[in-house]
């Protein structure tokens, strides 16, 4: 039995209300909101931290290859998929690899992984763009998803059939450097999606031996909002069977959309205990349409996800309509007056791999005394060279003081740092993210998350900073 053995979702913390758009602009908006990436985010961190909670809620369970998908890749010529595979801490024999720029591309992953062999975990992440008051920036979103697919008795969703339709014609397009898509009229992409739409379905459902009837969830997303409309209509089914494309609190995150939506639902049909048997499936359309029909097993109702997409929408901080404008490139606000770093050392960051990209620390064996950066001289005793790595990424501290800093160098000042001290050991100055500067305070409760410091050269700086803690829950699960 081959299928789903965890699938997670990371929607990023700030959310722009669409009506500020109409508010700040004179024009466009909508309603609803939109899941902003912070400065500090990119296609790579948002796929990272999505991986982290895949993986962390399928224990015992190592991916084999890590296939890595986004229509806005950080690096072209470098793969993207060994930073993912770093900051997981993933051993050097699996395989990670990137797939294309096309919006199709993320369906396309999980797809091969689900008709191919061994434990492959399928990560994907994007940014929506769009010109000001656009359409494409109000319905967009920024999003991250992971999937991992295996075989065995932990499976909670077995592979049933697949069918795709593929056709050559130009409805959205994107040029290599541009940021923003160009559309072509609008009802030429309906007619040609709803028509591939419905035919992958019905090949699906053929090669599965089911009708639609037989649905017991339908998931339906892509960037053409009337075409996903229209083909969920066709198919006549009931209000309880249909899955939200999470469009109106998330937007629309193009590559990650069909595992992010994918992913809440399995979350959903957990947590609501639905019947083992329940058909599931997910229609994607984009340069045609891809349809997937999997059948819920006995181990998705134990399973216990780490957090679910539905805690993260209900979690999120506003974001100012300027903001957004400053941190998409589209409005430039005045910088401190301090140097814009210097690129990273390359192989500098290659002999500070663990370090850097996994969060690893060091910890005295005679004295138990954890050193953040890792260090061969124990500061307890003075031991040399008897340490051990202790993986600090997932461990959650308390914040002894902080201090907001309006002079250092950041694409969205002021700087929040803060001294943390881990639990169960280790104490460390970090910089804070997802947080306004009055609401950190001495006693808060953080946990870490990968991001980007900043790009020089071409270059990005990955590291990790903390965040606040914002549920019992989150606490208690670690970082992520």
């Amino acid at each position: 039995m081959r299928g789903i053995l965890s699938a997670a979702g990371y929607v990023p913390y700030r959310r722009l209300a669409r009506s500020d758009i109409k508010d700040f602009m004179g024009s466009g908006g909508g309603k609803g909101t939109r899941a902003v990436a912070s400065h500090d985010e990119d296609t790579t961190t948002l796929g990272v931290e999505a991986a982290r909670l895949a993986l962390r809620s399928a224990p015992g369970h190592s991916p084999e290859t890590v296939w890595f998908a986004t229509s806005v890749p950080a690096y072209l010529d470098k793969t993207n998929a060994t930073a993912v595979a770093a900051a997981l801490r993933l051993p050097g024999d699996v395989g990670a690899y990137d797939f294309g720029g096309a919006l199709r591309s993320g369906v396309g992953c999980l797809m091969a992984a689900l008709r191919g062999g061994g434990t492959n975990l399928v990560v994907v992440g994007d940014l929506r763009d769009g010109l000001p008051t656009s359409a494409d920036e109000s319905a967009g979103g920024d999003a991250g998803a992971a999937v991992l697919l295996g075989e065995g008795p932990g499976v909670l969703a077995e592979l049933v059939a697949t069918a795709s339709a593929s056709d050559e014609f130009t409805d959205r397009w994107r040029a290599p450097g541009d940021r923003t898509s160009k559309l072509w009229e609008e009802r030429f992409g309906e007619n040609r999606y709803l028509a591939l739409g419905q035919d992958a379905l019905a090949r699906a459902l053929k090669t599965a031996g089911l009708e639609a009837g037989d649905i017991g969830r339908l998931v339906v997303t892509g960037m053409h909002g009337r075409a996903v409309s229209g083909l969920v209509k066709k198919l006549g089914l009931g209000e309880s069977v249909v899955v939200d494309d999470l469009t109106s609190s998330v937007g629309q995150s193009g590559t990650a959309h069909p595992l992010l939506v994918l992913a809440g639902a399995l979350e959903s049909m957990a947590s609501a205990g639905t019947p083992t048997g329940t058909t599931l499936v997910a229609v994607h359309l984009a340069d045609g349409a891809d349809a997937v029909v999997l059948r819920t097993t006995e181990a998705l109702a134990g399973w216990r996800p780490v957090r679910p997409v539905a805690d993260q929408i209900a979690t999120g901080g506003a974001l100012p309509y300027s903001k957004f404008l400053a941190w998409r490139g589209q409005l430039q606000p005045e910088p401190p007056r301090r140097p814009e770093p210097a690129r990273v050392s390359s192989t500098a960051a290659y002999r500070n791999e663990e370090w850097k990209f996994g969060f690893v620390g060091s910890k005295d064996r005679s004295s138990g005394a954890v050193h953040l950066p890792p260090s061969r001289v124990s500061m307890e005793g003075g031991a040399v060279d008897d340490m051990e790595p202790v993986a600090m990424a997932d461990a959650t501290g308390t914040v002894v003081t902080s201090t907001i800093d309006r002079l250092a160098y950041s694409p969205s000042p002021p700087i929040v740092f803060a001294v943390v001290d881990f639990d169960g050991g280790g104490r460390y100055p970090v910089e804070l993210t997802d947080a306004d500067p009055d609401e950190i305070r001495a006693g808060s409760r953080v946990e870490m998350t990968f991001r980007r410091l900043f790009s020089a050269d071409g270059i990005h700086d990955y590291f990790w900073k903390a965040r606040p803690v914002r549920s019992e829950a989150a606490g208690a699960g670690g970082g992520a």
